[in-house]
């Protein structure tokens, strides 16, 4: 393997520590729905409070 492969290799595991730690995050401070804008108030049916899974 060359330096240019372990860089990227870094890079990757740095951008999947920074996403798992987000998640970690926002889990532990009691948000339901990661992804919905109004997830600190979110009862954990997105449906009803942010639309986030909004029926098609």
């Amino acid at each position: 393997m060359t330096h240019t492969d372990y860089i990227i290799i870094a890079v990757i595991a740095a951008i999947l520590c920074g996403a798992a730690n987000a998640i970690y995050r926002s889990k532990k401070s009691g948000k339901k729905c990661i992804g919905c804008p109004d997830s600190g108030s979110c009862s954990g049916n997105c449906s009803h409070c942010c639309g986030c899974s909004q029926n098609k």
